[in-house]
């Protein structure tokens, strides 16, 4: 991209203030140090000559794709030659006066940052014109830095950059600057917030690899391009005896802890804005603050900041299958008054949901949970994580979703392994209830002592999960300790009147007997 600065002192008076012509084109580029080169630049650069000063003119690829994004009538020029340009191109044309500066943002990211040229009237002179942020959080992955000294190390470095950027891709609700643009700063040492303002991204990753012997450490780190504060730092070691398999395993695992720290940051950022000033997606993060910590207050809270977002946005997924889900935890705890309509207004706001986000592969778990967690239809549920950890293999609450659906489908030890990945994906997440899930698992199994051993723990971190109780107090009733199922029937008791609940859920009739029959043994009947 095109940019020239000038710095003035005094005001400019109106008959020298700059206009602009400005060229977009969406098309292929090429990157030779520090210069971008290639179809997409050479028909922006022709285009920028046929715009009237203050204008804009854009090719047919750019108009079909804005079509319909952006409030904006495009003036159709016809098929033009162009200069230095074989074939005929179609051209259209909008003044810039009633081009509003975020559809500016929006047409350079359709077009791509190789396709966009911009040029004063006043040659010398000029201003710069930083793309707009996304309305979504956005990040962009700086190259890595090969801190090996082996120049032969590049190839993989930049191979690992690249898989890590089609893993964060596949988070639908993060906008991720296309590889092209990232790599024009390989090899520049430039300010984070620069970066920040020059790509129109609120976060950036950026890292290095260092190689000895066969082993390699890769370090990441993630920061707020505002005010450059470190979000998040790790580290990842390997061997280079797979390359490819180290590069897939790295990119899964810094897009799969990405995920929730950019989210915890969303959510920090939301928290802050005035109440006044709050969109339907500030009103979700908000709730989406609640979701881990699984309390009757929270989650009411929760449901009303939703029905505040849904009310802005009746077609926001991510917010009515979040409502759907905060049902089965108000139903976990025992805190719906009347718990058949709650399970039918969740239905339903699951199904609402899918109709509008059937390819968001949050909307796809949450709706899974629901359906599965309400024992509706325990295929159907399994088929929509499926489809959700097949669009983003990284998504680490996908897979603590999906163990909890493979537990009552009676898949126990698929079960255990995806927990254990959501766990590996996201070791900074909440563990109790990935453990609670693991212990559940294993008590089915028939693997008392590793159960009761595993359902302890995650009491220990997690000590308001009502089903960790009933699953730990059924254990312990099947091993003999009955004196010790009685103190967590005791201990539920604090949390919710109702000690032995449906088992409705579980597919496997063997599994709900042995759940059953414990929690029986553990408050003195018989059978």
């Amino acid at each position: 991209m095109q940019r020239r600065v000038a710095e003035r002192n005094e005001p400019i008076p109106a008959e020298r203030r700059l206009q602009f012509r400005i060229g977009v084109h969406q098309g292929d580029i090429v990157v030779e140090g520090d210069d971008i080169l290639g179809d997409g630049v050479n028909i922006a650069a022709r285009l920028e000559a046929l715009a009237e000063p203050g204008g804009i003119c854009v090719s047919a690829r750019v108009q079909e794709d804005a079509a319909g994004r952006l409030d904006l009538a495009f003036e159709d020029q016809g098929e033009q030659a162009l200069k230095n340009i074989a074939r005929k191109v179609r051209v259209y044309s909008v003044p810039l006066a009633r081009l509003a500066p975020t559809a500016l943002g929006t047409l350079s990211r359709i077009a791509g940052e190789g396709g966009l040229r911009r040029e004063s009237d006043r040659l010398g002179e000029g201003i710069s014109l930083a793309p707009a942020l996304p309305d979504k959080p956005s990040t962009a992955v700086l190259p890595f830095a090969n801190m090996s000294g082996d120049p032969e190390q590049e190839y993989f470095v930049d191979g690992m950059v690249e898989e890590i950027i089609t893993a964060l891709s596949r988070i639908h609700w993060l906008f991720v600057i296309a590889r092209y643009s990232s790599f024009t700063y390989k090899g520049r040492a430039v300010d984070a917030q620069e970066i920040g303002r020059e790509l129109g991204v609120r976060y950036m990753l950026e890292g290095s690899v260092r190689k000895a012997g066969q082993r390699v450490r890769i370090t990441a780190q993630l920061i707020d391009a505002a005010d450059g504060a470190h979000l998040w730092a790790d580290r990842f070691e390997g061997s280079l005896a797979d390359v490819f398999e180290l590069q897939d395993q790295v990119a899964a695992s810094v897009a799969g802890v990405i995920e929730p720290a950019l989210q915890a940051a969303e959510i920090r950022r939301a928290a802050h804005r005035p109440t006044a000033d709050l969109t339907a997606y500030d009103f979700y993060l908000r709730a989406l603050a609640g979701v881990w910590a699984y309390s009757p207050e929270r989650i009411i809270q929760g449901l009303g900041l939703l029905d505040q977002a849904i009310a802005r946005e009746p077609r926001f997924g991510p917010a009515l299958a979040l409502a759907a889900s905060y049902r089965v935890d108000l139903d976990n705890t025992d805190a719906a008054e009347d718990p058949d309509a709650n399970k039918r207004v969740a239905i339903e706001l699951a199904r609402q949901a899918l109709r509008v986000g059937a390819d968001d592969p949050g909307v796809l778990g949450r709706a899974a949970i629901v359906l599965g967690g309400f024992g509706e239809d325990i295929d159907a549920a399994l088929a929509l994580i499926d489809r959700a950890l097949a669009l983003n293999p990284s998504f680490a609450d996908g897979w603590y979703h999906s163990g909890w659906l493979r537990l009552l489908a009676g898949e126990l030890a698929v079960a255990i392994a995806h927990f254990e990945n959501s766990l590996r994906l996201n070791p900074r997440g909440q563990r109790g209830f990935h453990l609670s899930g693991i212990g559940t698992a294993q008590f089915l199994l028939r693997r008392f002592d590793d159960a009761a051993a595993m359902l302890r723990v995650s009491l220990e971190e997690l000590p308001n999960f009502t089903p960790t109780y009933r699953a730990l107090m059924s254990c312990y009733a099947h091993m003999g300790r009955l004196e010790a199922a009685t103190q967590i029937a005791e201990r539920l008791r604090t949390l919710t009147p109702l000690i032995v609940r449906s088992a409705r859920a579980f597919r496997n009739p063997e599994h709900r007997e042995l759940y059953l029959s414990g929690l029986r043994l553990a408050m003195g009947e018989k059978g």
